[in-house]
């Protein structure tokens, strides 16, 4: 089995061949299972002092065998990359349930049942390496907005709390063994910046680094994140990180996320990822786009030139990516544009500053 060294090399040599697949939902495949609060606390947890039901990520250790299957419905659907199941798994996320101690085993846990299916699947087809992204989302908490209406300088969390909490996440799945690691639904971008920050310290600390992708999230028709940024605006503040990709995820439907997408698709100089929902939520919680519809329109934006990295996020299933990969098979991946150099800042606006 090839080491991740030479995966690394396997995905960059690949996203400049062919668009790559991301998988979809992991909430979604859950809810599937039907599982129920015995099922969440498994024998390690049987005696846990309030419910955990709901604590996706408590299942990579609980029950990895669910994850597992999960992992490996999206690799057979067509997925090149897979998520962890780390949404939240972070100290500040898993105080909800009070396991703030089994934060960092979380991450470890869920990237080695990411990394097993993936391995698998690798050997099924030696030609075509799968890859383990390790997921890293918001938390629970804003860095730059007050949850307090009546005290708009009140914050519940600070710069570093959320720095020392991704780096227990990031140092967990990389210990697990991703190739990559992901900070995704992005909806404040201080809280980005923690994270990313987090993870450069932890590559300066190891002598070592993997591929970062980083994914927001416009969270209405504004087209704009919760903490009040434009896409461009928000990629101006992490493009100083040289991601591997830039993207948007969740929040939106395709047809509602596409102009977005076109938008960073013309300032990002790196790979421009997205996995939009399946469509808008409807009055009981759902999603109600097909893996037909998703695929028309992602193919669409395909044949435009605006992705390099293409998935689903809430509603979406190993059937819309099966759908999704075939769309797209055979176009030909974004190409980076040529950009002016520019002092390129933002507010909530981009400031781009020209000679």
């Amino acid at each position: 089995m090839s080491n991740r060294a030479e995966r690394i090399a396997y995905l960059e040599q690949a996203a400049s061949k062919h668009i790559l697949i991301l998988d979809g939902a992991m909430g979604t495949m859950i809810q599937r299972y039907g599982l129920d609060e015995a099922d969440y606390r498994g024998e390690r947890c049987a005696d846990w002092a309030s419910d955990v039901k709901g604590n996706n990520d408590l299942l990579s250790i609980t029950k990895p065998e669910v994850i597992k299957a999960i992992h490996l419905e999206y690799l057979e659907a067509g997925a090149d990359i897979i998520g962890t199941n780390t949404f939240s798994s972070t100290t500040i996320a898993q105080a909800d349930y009070g396991m703030e101690d089994l934060a960092y085993e979380m991450n470890v846990e869920s990237a080695r049942v990411a990394r097993a299916a993936a391995d698998e699947m690798t050997k099924k087809t030696p030609d075509r390496i799968r890859l383990v992204a390790g997921a890293m989302g918001p938390t629970n908490r804003t860095c730059s907005i007050s949850p307090d209406v009546n005290d708009p300088g009140f914050r519940n969390v600070t710069f570093d709390a959320l720095r020392l909490a991704y780096r227990d996440a990031a140092k967990g799945l990389l210990e697990g063994g991703v190739d990559i690691l992901i900070v995704e639904t992005i909806f404040d971008t201080l809280n980005a910046k923690a994270a990313l920050f987090a993870i450069e310290e932890l590559f300066d600390e190891q002598g070592w680094k993997v591929p970062v992708m980083i994914s927001g999230t416009l969270t209405d028709a504004s087209g704009r994140t919760l903490s009040g940024q434009t896409a461009e605006a928000f990629w101006n503040s992490v493009r100083h990180v040289n991601p591997f990709s830039v993207g948007l995820n969740c929040a939106l439907g395709v047809d509602m996320m596409r102009q977005h997408i076109a938008s960073l698709s013309q300032v990002a100089d790196v790979l421009v990822s997205s996995y939009p929902n399946a469509g808008l939520p409807n009055e009981m919680g759902g999603y109600d786009e097909t893996p037909e519809e998703m695929a028309e329109a992602l193919e669409e934006w395909a044949k435009s030139g605006l992705l390099n990295i293409v998935g689903g996020c809430c509603g979406t299933t190993p059937d819309h990516i099966k759908i999704i990969a075939r769309a797209v098979d055979g176009v030909a991946p974004r190409s980076l544009p040529e950009l002016d150099v520019k002092m390129r800042l933002s507010g909530l606006e981009p400031f781009n500053v020209t000679s």
